[in-house]
């Protein structure tokens, strides 16, 4: 049957003239009963200006009204009115037609608005309702009889997003260009906020002018959801693993999921992963992890019932258990028997506030897996927030704890790798420096906490024969493991080259073609990625003389007893590793009691400071006075050392001894063999001035097999000299280079045995090359007391 339409003809004056059959359907009225009469009269009661001027013929063509139908009930309709002209060309009456909200429509175009699957809306030039189709009423929690005709913003609560879409809805009338724009909003009938994305578009009528504005509302929530979602996870990737520390990256973890994605975290490690030992190979039932980070959006976190630092055991039924047991995110919401158990459990303990643990309804827990170890589990809760955990969040948690977890695992590793590097360093460097009466010695070792790891910086302080020291500074290239290795086998090769008495450019000549052998055995590598600077010193305590040669080493800082603090000036030469470039001896006498400073460049080097500022500001820190050496090194460290280290320091301090002409004894032998009997008889008066008689006959001996076999296989001239230190020093001087070795004479050999009998008779022996020849040394322990 076809729709007959409710339709009315109005004078000027407000009279009915004419009445449509569709019209008495909808109010019971014939044409009879309602033409001749005021059409205001067939309204229940005194209607609003809008309905009035629709039947009154007022520039208003629209509005809403409540009609008495004949048998009395009322009757809500929308009325239309079109203006119709007469011959002068002025209004002589209307038609108005009538709709019952929410009725069929006549047209496709209008069933397409009214069943719409979007919200959709017109709006006239001032903001009044025109028309609404069911999704917008339901959305608005009104009919379109009671919207239609009203202003919006007396139909909305006066909130932002209310105030934004009215201010939108003038912009478009008032310049007749559409609008698109979201917004993240509840809708006006209530209910959780939803993602908008809104159109609005002007509608415009046969002369081109606005007329109304038409609004269409799409739920754009999945879209922002997963935009929020990749943008949480974009922020996660800046902000959570930005040092490498495992604590520091649990809390990054808390603080970019509150109260963005949860309203309580918390994020639990199994003890091994904040120390230095490797996994555990097995669990038991019950699963015990130590807190280390937890955040709320309730200042104080009264959600927590476990307390930062503590332990906490988790029974096989508990989410975090779970979670751990399965290697994958469990959701769980309240009414879930294990959920309500656990809560139930958790609100049991005295910590935290239970009340705000009640309000939990909703949580993930997703484990923290690295490299397909297990390193603990975060737990992420609502309870503020009334949106349960979906399956997309739940891939937004282990997104999330993905990434804290690889962060936690290379701050893991680090921390492993730098803790066996200072291990080892440690184990490399020397423990507690030897008494040397020829310098009292105090350090200071300094590992940088970077996050390149620990440097490759060493130090030593060696015996030589005749009393003297050496003072060894060196900086190995680069940081790690890999450095402090080269940095042990540096020393030891340092160590070996003393041992034979090589002088200091010799010395670094040799260590310089070991650093060669070390950067290209077996791997090919360009001889530049391995190198490494040293600063070899030898102090004589009998003559008083430093001799020392660098190898691209800062060079020392010395203090003299009359207070005068500067660098000593030697030639740098190349680092260690370059090769085909000699090295330079120099030799300085220093009085006694002078301080001798070797550092490695972590000291004087820094942000903003060249090395000639470091190490003037080294030299005016020796001269501030200090009780002991000890104190002075730390003292030089606090005046000296930058603000945030970025290298390893290393610093040596050496007072200077000096061995008086009371110790020390020389004589020139002339190289005839009857001069051996003379030198026995010297030796034995010099040890008796001495008190050393105890020893005489076991001196004497050795006396006579060092100078027999000098003037024997050397060449003049021969010199003997007695040393009396902490221990009593022989030595034998002539002109020949050739350095003896101990060989074992057969049983008819004449001779072969003298070294043999000085070796067994001594605690040590040994030569030395020195200028025009060598030297042949054995040391005797003194009596006791």
């Amino acid at each position: 049957m076809e729709r007959v339409a409710a339709a009315a003809i109005v004078d000027d004056h407000g009279v009915v003239t004419a009445w449509s059959e569709g019209a008495r359907e909808l109010t019971g009225y014939g044409s009879e009963d309602v033409v001749g009469r005021a059409a205001a009269d067939l309204l229940v009661e005194a209607a609003p200006r809008e309905a009035v001027a629709a039947l009154t013929g007022v520039a208003v063509l629209t509005g809403a009204a409540v009609l008495r139908h004949r048998d009395g009930h009322p009757v809500e309709i929308a009325l239309t009115a079109c203006p119709v002209a007469g011959p002068d060309g002025g209004p002589h009456g209307y038609v108005v037609t009538a709709e019952r909200p929410g009725g069929p429509e006549p047209t496709l175009a209008g069933r397409a608005f009214q069943q719409a699957s979007v919200p959709m809306c017109a709006f006239g030039t001032d903001q009044r309702f025109l028309r609404l189709n069911v999704s917008a009423c339901r959305g608005m929690g009104s009919a379109e009889g009671s919207l239609v005709g009203r202003f919006y913003g007396d139909t909305v609560p006066a909130d932002g997003a209310s105030r934004g879409f009215l201010s939108n809805l003038r912009k478009v009338a008032g310049t007749g260009t559409p609008l698109r724009y979201e917004v993240h909003a509840p809708a006006p009938a209530g209910g959780p906020a939803r993602a908008w994305s809104i159109e609005m578009w002007p509608v415009r009528g046969d002369t081109g002018d606005v007329d109304a504005v038409a609004m269409a509302a799409f739920d754009s929530s999945e879209q922002h959801e997963a935009r929020q979602r990749l943008a949480l996870l974009n922020e996660a990737a800046a902000a959570v693993g930005t040092s490498l520390d495992v604590v520091r990256t649990a809390e990054e973890l808390v603080d970019i999921a509150v109260p963005r994605f949860a309203d309580f975290v918390s994020v639990d490690l199994l003890d091994w992963v904040l120390g230095a030992e490797e996994p555990a190979s097995d669990r038991g039932p019950d699963v015990v992890l130590r807190r280390v980070a937890h955040g709320s959006v309730t200042e104080g976190t009264p959600e927590a019932a476990v307390r930062l630092g503590q332990t906490d055991t988790y029974p096989p039924f508990s989410p975090p258990a779970r979670a751990l047991t399965s290697r994958r995110a469990v959701r769980s919401d309240a009414g879930d028997a294990d959920f309500d158990r656990w809560v139930g459990e958790s609100n049991a303990r005295n910590v935290g506030t239970p009340a705000s643990r009640e309000g939990a309804h909703s949580l993930v827990t997703v484990p923290l897996l690295a490299r397909g170890t297990t390193l603990g589990v975060a737990v992420f809760i609502r309870i503020k927030n009334q949106d349960a955990y979906a399956v997309d969040d739940a891939s937004l948690a282990e997104e999330l704890a993905s990434r804290a977890a690889v962060c936690m695992d290379n701050a893991r590793r680090f921390a492993r790798e730098q803790s066996m590097a200072l291990a080892l360093q440690h184990s490399l460097l020397p423990r507690g420096l030897t008494a040397h009466a020829a310098t009292e010695v105090a350090y200071r070792y300094l590992p940088t906490d970077s996050a390149a790891g620990v440097g490759g910086d060493w130090f030593d302080v060696i015996s030589l024969s005749g009393s003297r020291v050496a003072l060894v500074v060196g900086d190995v290239v680069g940081h790690g493991i890999h450095s402090s290795a080269t940095m042990g086998r540096l020393r030891t090769a340092v160590r070996t080259l003393a041992d034979v008495d090589l002088p200091p450019d010799e010395l670094l000549t040799h260590l310089d073609d070991l650093v060669i052998h070390l950067a290209t055995e077996g791997s090919g590598e360009d001889v530049g990625e391995l190198g490494a600077t040293c600063l070899y010193a030898v102090y004589d305590p009998v003559s008083r003389r430093l001799v020392l040669a660098s190898a691209g080493h800062p060079p020392p800082a010395v203090l003299l007893p009359d207070g005068t603090a500067q660098v000593v000036r030697v030639s740098a030469g190349p680092p260690l590793g370059v090769g085909g470039l000699p090295f330079e001896a120099m030799e300085r006498e220093l009085p006694e009691g002078s301080l001798i400073a070797l550092y490695t460049d972590g000291l004087i080097e820094g942000r903003g400071r060249d090395l000639d500022r470091g190490t003037a500001e080294l030299c005016r820190a020796l001269v501030l006075p200090g009780a002991s050496l000890e104190a002075l090194c730390d003292s030089v460290l606090k005046s000296v050392l930058p603000e945030s280290p970025s290298d390893d320091v290393a610093l040596l301090l050496a007072r200077t001894r000096a061995l008086g002409a009371d110790q020390v004894a020389t004589w020139d032998i002339s190289p005839e063999a009857a001069c051996v009997s003379a030198a026995r008889q010297s030796v034995l008066e010099q040890l008796a001035t001495w008190g050393l008689d105890e020893i005489a006959f076991v001196t004497e001996l050795v006396v006579s097999e060092l100078v027999t076999n000098a003037i024997r296989y050397g060449d003049p001239p021969v010199q003997l000299r007695l040393i009396r230190d902490r221990s009593l020093i022989c030595e034998v001087s002539d002109g020949s280079a050739t350095s003896p070795h101990l060989r074992r004479a057969h049983a008819y050999d004449e001779g072969g045995r003298g070294l043999l009998l000085v070796a067994q008779l001594t605690r040590r022996w040994g030569s030395r090359q020195n200028p025009p020849g060598k030297t042949i040394w054995a040391e005797q322990s003194l009596p006791s007391g």
